[in-house]
């Protein structure tokens, strides 16, 4: 939701607000830092007064500033543990590791509802900011993003964006009764299309792509230019591309689900795991049973020669890998492209083929002959 703010006075105050809470986070990080206090009973005991009179902070404004602070060491710990951050020893781990954390001046504050409090038929919040408690100030929003709002729950988070003021908030809606789908809809994701469903529906990513060159072909250009106009026009257009995206993939999970919910069917997405495009295959490998011959010709791009031409290939798919879904409606086909020299290196992939498929469509990209290739 966008606050509108009545005044300048009402902005400045926001934003004031912003930066007094992330300068008391600043300081409790390095009190949190400096004596290894992460906890947050133990850290609010030894930074709650210091800067409840230092940045001039409210009681509850001073609570939520701790627990901030608390729950980006839990972050950190969390993604040094599963390794994000790189191996034990690693330049950025010990970047990471010898530092307290920061927080920006505009970074987003937490408010619960003793700090914020909804109006949603009037459209305005009363806020608790530096400066006092604002009332009756109005927000902006999508008549679907309102009707969520009666399932708010929980802390609503304060932003600034571009210079703009935003809230967001948690909202809680039950989820549907759940059902036994009479089968299911497979789905295949991809670059060029996004996603393939067993019923033939296609939703290409044509427009998406053509949308990233034409962004991509502007921001070069503007910044050749070098100019203060390039510079504020470059500003107004930052973040428009993954908006755009952002939105299409939206509406092209909106239709898959509305699909399935109108056909009484589940969604089956492709497993892709443990499946790379380079992986090297040893030569006493059980793959199984080849069922494509010698005769099979494969001119995959990263098999060909140094000097640019494709040599053939030999195709392999083992009777293992092509079996037909618990669903019943499609095929899950793992093929591997096998080169003759050794060791064998091989390229994994990974289809979910609607039932009724010609299979010589489905491996045309790899020139396999089609009576090689049979279940």
């Amino acid at each position: 939701m966008k606050l509108l703010s009545a005044s300048a006075h009402d902005a400045d105050a926001l934003a004031a607000t912003l930066r007094a809470c992330n300068r008391a986070a600043n300081t409790a990080s390095d009190v949190a830092f400096t004596r290894d206090l992460k906890r947050r009973n133990v850290l609010q005991e030894a930074v709650y007064h210091q800067i409840k009179a230092d940045f001039d902070l409210g009681a509850q404004a001073a609570v939520r500033t701790v627990k901030k602070v608390c729950d980006a060491y839990a972050i950190l710990k969390a993604n040094l543990k599963a390794g994000n951050l790189g191996p034990e020893g690693s330049k950025r781990r010990q970047r990471a590791e010898s530092k307290p954390i920061r927080f920006r001046e505009g970074a987003a504050q937490p408010y619960d509802d003793r700090m914020l409090t909804w109006n949603l038929d009037r459209q305005t919040v009363s806020i608790w900011t530096v400066a006092g408690r604002l009332k009756g100030i109005p927000f902006v929003c999508s008549p679907d993003a309102l009707r969520l709002l009666a399932f708010r729950k929980g802390e609503s988070d304060l932003v600034v964006r571009d210079g703009m003021l935003f809230l967001l908030a948690t909202v809680d809606v039950a989820e549907p009764p759940a059902y036994e789908p009479d089968g299911f809809l497979g789905v295949d994701l991809g670059i060029v299309n996004i996603a393939t469903t067993s019923d033939g529906q296609i939703m290409s990513g044509r427009q998406v792509n053509r949308y990233r060159k034409r962004q991509r072909d502007l921001r070069s250009k503007l910044q050749k230019k070098r100019t203060k106009s390039a510079m504020r026009r470059l500003k107004n257009i930052r973040r428009r591309e993954s908006r755009y995206a952002t939105q299409r993939n939206h509406i092209i999970a909106k239709k898959l689900v509305h699909t399935a919910e109108r056909t009484s069917r589940g969604i089956g997405l492709e497993d892709l795991s443990g499946c790379t495009r380079t992986t090297t295959a040893p030569a006493t490998s059980p793959i199984g049973p080849m069922l494509c011959g010698s005769g099979a010709q494969s001119t995959a791009p990263e098999r060909s020669s140094r000097s640019g031409r494709r040599g053939p290939q030999h195709g392999f798919m083992p009777r293992s890998a092509c079996k037909p879904d618990p669903s019943g409606l499609c095929w899950r086909i793992r093929c591997v492209q096998a080169a003759s020299s050794k060791p064998r290196r091989a390229n994994r992939l990974m289809w979910v083929v609607p039932m009724g498929v010609p299979f010589h469509q489905v491996f045309s990209r790899w020139r396999l002959s089609p009576a090689a290739v049979r279940t």
